[in-house]
């Protein structure tokens, strides 16, 4: 054996002693390695030194040199001395080369004998395993492949061995049923037919026993089968008989399972696109053709042969047989054009049909070329006969209507201009003025100019209209619409919006003076007009409005110049006036009144205060009249003249007193359960309420005692306001025993006649007349003469405004029934009134009672 490297002097090496390993080594087929400490290779047999492809232990590295690095993690592990013992390990060796091969290593430790001085510290047996190591990865990898294969195929794998009773399902056979391949699946026949779709078992069960009775060795069928998640998956099951029993059947079958799921209901789409085709081509009645463009055969469906009335098999010549002599020439080059493109394409034109008959026809084709490589070109043809009818008949109807398009492109412009213009003066009109308006905002945003609007009011136009009739009227719109025209600039806009009312737009960089352009309306305006010999003579009021900046708002400057117009006719007429920051605020502040009105209905804060009556002989309280207070939650009590204008404007007033007159009611019946001797409260009724159809069957759901409740109204409203709806309401209120009283009588136009007509319970005189009483004997003798017309008719007579002492006397001796103000008591609110009774402070005379909550140095009696 050769001297390995690092080894024992030769003296001891040629010693006559050789080492136990040494026989056991060269008796051995095994390659073996001796190792020391430092795991140096110190001896090796020839079948190991075979094995390397050398002849001599110094052509071999140190031990570790010798594994695949890919392998040497193992060493520690594998040389443990405890472990020794175990069996063989499977790593690769490395030749000098770099060539690997695999081996099974055994590593020993070799026992220690007597005399043996030259024992290594490990041996180590090599058995070749090379070919059979990589026949079997070769093997393994042919599979994974295989598998891959397979499954990257989208095929599950299933394998019956019916020998040895063993059944078989890959992975993806697993995934195509939506199972994971660790479940356990019984697979058993009667277990798994179920699982397929009822209408599929039968074929499948037939399937199977053909090829498990032998009758087959290769079958293919299709079938639906459950998927776990419910839904049915389309298998294709391929299997073959690859082994079979001594009895000559079958006695293992392998194959696939493939998901044809997609294919499946790809199929059924193309069928019933298909179906579809087929029905819209036999509806439609579109005819189908091919020609075998190397072979010059044709193929013509049912539908061509029947819309051309064919009597003969249709050849190659068929088509140009049958078109009309004037299209054939055109018909045959489109499709010559066609075929020498290889481009779809278009045709139009007439045949002649086997009866004789002309019909009109439009067809498109397309060149292809089929698998085969023939050149082949199939088309459509269907009849459009009754379509060119139909399009000669418009195009008759088109010709004659482009021949009245001249008049009715006239009469549009003639409508579009009356709709936007006024008839009488020719100016445009409100619609026109909307749109003007709008544009004209827009441009001064963007270049920063001002847009003004004048509204423009006539003043005593009515008179004119009613004295000289509407051609006088209509004479003098003509003449303020030419005024105004003359007034306008280039950049101007003026439009009649309605009646005598005119807008004036002055917009664009040149800022006119708009106080002198109003000033010029009006005093244009004033001049006499001369209709039929008559001198006319009307003026002008203007609101004025305007807007700069990068948000101008069109309609708010509309509102604003109506609400300057306003302000101008209240001031006099024949004058112009601005919407300022003031009128502004002051409509912010009507505005935020009437919202707190609203919400003052809402929350209840309307409430009455009550001015004792008193009768003018005793002094005894009759009755109280009960007076509407508004609680505002920030200004305190405050009385109608804040807030009654407003709340007429908003249409609540009614509402108003319909709240008052519930808590004064609840208030009355308070007092007469504390036995005050409070027979009767009286409340103010609004015209609004007087004219509300429901007023009588609101009442009637009230608790009312007769003759406890009475009615106060304005003389102007039973002179003015006496339609129907109010008499059948004071009808109805007599009925139900509330009294009537007229309130603030001698300051309207009452006469005899209107009270013996309305027959009023009471009537208050009002207090402007019984104030002058104490210094004017004329003024007593008017009251007096007031007082015996009430006692002539049996009315009762109030006098309210009763200030002093000396009133008091005086009143009483004219013969005044009840008597009501100041120097009595002033309005309280019902929690003051059983105090104020029950202390008696009236009959001192002594300046009247203290009002408690109303400071107010004038009485309010509404």
């Amino acid at each position: 054996m050769a001297k390995p490297s690092g080894s024992p002097p030769d003296t001891v090496r040629k010693t006559d002693h050789a080492p136990f390993y040494r026989r056991l080594f060269a008796r051995s087929s095994f390659g073996f390695a001796a190792l020391d400490k430092e795991r140096r290779i110190i001896d090796a047999n020839d079948a190991l030194l075979r094995a390397f492809g050398i002849s001599s232990i110094a052509e071999l590295p140190a031990f570790d040199a010798c594994i695949s690095s890919r392998d040497r993690a193992i060493l520690p592990f594998a040389m443990r001395r405890e472990l020794t013992e175990q069996a063989p390990w499977e790593i690769r060796l490395q030749r000098p080369d770099g060539d690997e091969f695999w081996v099974l290593a055994s590593f020993i430790e070799p026992p220690a004998l007597p005399g043996d001085d030259l024992a290594p510290d490990m041996i180590v047996q090599f058995l070749d395993v090379d070919e059979r190591k990589r026949n079997a990865l070769e093997l393994a990898e042919r599979e994974s492949r295989w598998n891959h294969a397979l499954e990257s195929a989208g095929q599950g794998v299933w394998d019956h061995d019916f020998a040895r009773d063993q059944r078989f399902y890959s992975r993806q056979w697993c995934t195509i049923r939506g199972r994971q391949p660790h479940e356990t699946y019984d697979s058993a026949l009667d277990e798994w037919i179920g699982n397929v779709h009822p209408d599929d078992r039968e074929h499948v069960l037939a399937a199977i026993a053909r090829q498990e009775s032998g009758e087959t060795s290769f079958s293919v069928f299709s079938y639906r089968e459950r998927h776990k998640d419910g839904r049915w998956v389309w298998i294709e099951s391929r299997g073959a008989v690859v082994e079979y029993g001594q009895d000559g059947k079958p006695s293992r079958i392998a194959g696939t399972d493939t998901d044809i799921t997609d294919r499946k209901e790809a199929e059924e789409r193309l069928s019933q696109m298909s179906r579809r085709l087929e029905l819209a081509l036999d509806v439609s009645r579109v005819g189908v053709f091919e020609v075998d463009l190397k072979s010059n055969t044709v193929n013509w469906d049912d539908r061509m042969i029947e819309m051309y009335d064919l009597r003969e098999k249709p050849d190659i010549g068929s088509w140009e047989r049958s078109l009309h002599p004037d299209d054939r020439h055109v018909a045959e080059k489109t499709v010559a054009t066609g075929l020498a493109n290889n481009a779809d394409f278009a045709n139009a034109f007439r045949i002649i049909r086997g009866d004789g008959e002309i019909r009109h026809l439009r067809g498109r084709a397309a060149p292809y070329t089929d698998m085969a490589g023939i050149p082949r070109l199939i088309g459509a043809n269907w009849d459009v006969t009754e379509d060119v009818r139909i399009q000669e008949e418009l195009k008759r109807a088109k010709d004659l209507a482009e021949a009245r398009s001249a008049a009715l492109e006239a009469a549009r412009a003639r409508i579009e201009y009356t709709s936007l213009h006024d008839h009488l003066t020719g100016l445009p009109n409100r619609r026109y003025l909307d749109t003007e308006i709008e544009a004209a905002a827009r441009r001064a945003e963007q270049d920063g100019s001002r847009l003004a609007v004048l509204h423009i009011d006539l003043d005593r136009f009515k008179e004119i209209n009613d004295t000289l009739g509407h051609d006088a009227g209509d004479r003098m719109l003509v003449h303020a619409a030419g005024v105004l025209s003359e007034l306008k600039s280039a950049t101007d806009f003026v439009a009649r919006i309605g009646g005598d009312e005119f807008v004036f737009l002055s917009a664009g960089p040149a800022a006119r003076n708009l106080a002198s352009l109003a000033e010029a309306i009006v005093t244009a305006m004033r001049k006499p007009v001369t209709f039929n010999g008559h001198i006319c003579r009307f003026g002008a009021s203007v609101g004025i409005a305007s807007q700069s900046g990068a948000a101008i708002d069109a309609r708010q400057l509309l509102v604003n110049a109506d609400l300057a117009l306003y302000r101008a006719k209240n001031r006099g007429r024949s004058r112009h006036e601005f919407f300022t920051s003031d009128f502004q605020a002051q409509i912010i502040t009507n505005k935020q009144t009437a919202d707190d009105i609203l919400s003052g209905v809402e929350q209840g804060r309307f409430l009455p205060y009550y001015q004792p009556k008193f009768c003018a002989r005793t002094l005894d309280i009759v009755g109280v009249e009960t007076l509407a207070r508004w609680n505002h939650p920030t200004r305190g009590i405050l009385t109608p003249d804040a807030f009654l204008k407003i709340a007429e404007d908003l249409d609540c007033v009614a509402t108003i007193d319909r709240i008052v007159l519930d808590k004064s009611l609840a208030d009355f019946a308070q007092w007469r359960w504390l036995g005050l001797g409070i027979d009767q409260i009286s409340v103010n009724v609004s015209s609004k309420r007087l004219h509300d159809p429901e007023l009588a069957r609101a009442l009637r759901t009230l608790d009312i005692a007769p003759k406890s409740l009475s009615f106060e109204l304005l003389e102007s409203i039973f002179l003015d306001d006496c339609d129907h709806v109010v008499l059948e309401n004071l009808a109805e209120i007599r009925n139900l025993g509330i009294d009537i009283e007229i309130d603030d009588f001698g300051t309207g136009h009452a006469s005899i006649v209107s009270l013996m007509k309305l027959r009023p319970r009471r009537l208050k005189i009002d207090r402007q007349l019984v104030k002058p009483v104490s210094r004017s004997p004329a003024q007593r003798k008017l009251v007096g003469t007031i007082i015996e017309i009430g006692r002539s008719l049996d009315i009762e007579v109030i006098a309210e405004g009763v200030e002093t002492s000396a009133h008091v006397t005086i009143m009483r001796d004219l013969g005044c029934d009840s008597l009501q103000g100041y120097a009595l008591a002033r309005p309280m609110p019902a929690e003051a009134i059983p105090d104020f009774v029950r202390r008696q402070d009236w009959r001192k005379l002594a300046g009247g009672a203290r009002d408690i909550h109303d400071a107010s140095p004038h009485p309010v009696s509404s």
